[in-house]
C-alpha cells in the first residue's frame, strides 16, 4: 500500500497517518510546538530543504492543523501558527517522547515540568472519567466499520 493510499482507508490511525506520517511532519510541528513560526526558524532548526519545508507546511496549512499569517508586509512575510487541530496533536508528540525518552536515549534530553505543581512528570494517558491511568490491557475496542 502506497502512503497517500492510507487517506482512503476507513481507519483513523490511516488517515491521522497519511497527514503526520512523513518524517518531516511531527519534527516541524514539534519547533511549532516550542513556538517557532517563521520559514527560516524552522528551517534553520531542523536543517530541512526549502522544498521539503515547503511542501510539508502546505499539506498542514491545508489539513488546518496550522494557519498562515502574515506578520510582515514588503515583502510579505508569513508565520504558520498551530490551530486547535494542530494543538490536538500534542498528546501524540507526548507519546513519541515518553517512548523515545524509555527507549532510544540512555539519558533523555527533555523532562517535562507540570507548571501548576513543579513537579517533572511522564506522560500517560488518563481515562478522562475516572482519572486512572490506561494501558492497552485495560481497553476493549468497539468497532462501528470494518477499520481493521
Amino acid at each position: 500500500m502506497r502512503h497517500e493510499e492510507l487517506a482512503e482507508k476507513e481507519c483513523a490511525i490511516a488517515r491521522t497517518w497519511a497527514v503526520i506520517g512523513e518524517r518531516w511532519t511531527m519534527m516541524i510541528l514539534r519547533e511549532c510546538f516550542r513556538g517557532v513560526r517563521r520559514f527560516e526558524d524552522i528551517q534553520a532548526k531542523l536543517q530541512i530543504g526549502r522544498n521539503v519545508l515547503t511542501d510539508r507546511l502546505q499539506l498542514l496549512v491545508h489539513e488546518g492543523i496550522l494557519d498562515r499569517r502574515p506578520y510582515q508586509e514588503r515583502p510579505t512575510r508569513y508565520e504558520y501558527v498551530l490551530t486547535q487541530k494542530g494543538e490536538d496533536l500534542y498528546p501524540v508528540l507526548l507519546a513519541m517522547l515518553r517512548w523515545g525518552n524509555r527507549y532510544k536515549v540512555d539519558e533523555p534530553p527533555l523532562q517535562l515540568m507540570h507548571k501548576n505543581c513543579g513537579h517533572m512528570l511522564d506522560p500517560v494517558t488518563v481515562c478522562d472519567s475516572c482519572k486512572e491511568e490506561v494501558h492497552r490491557q485495560d481497553l476493549r475496542a468497539y468497532f462501528s466499520v470494518d477499520a481493521w
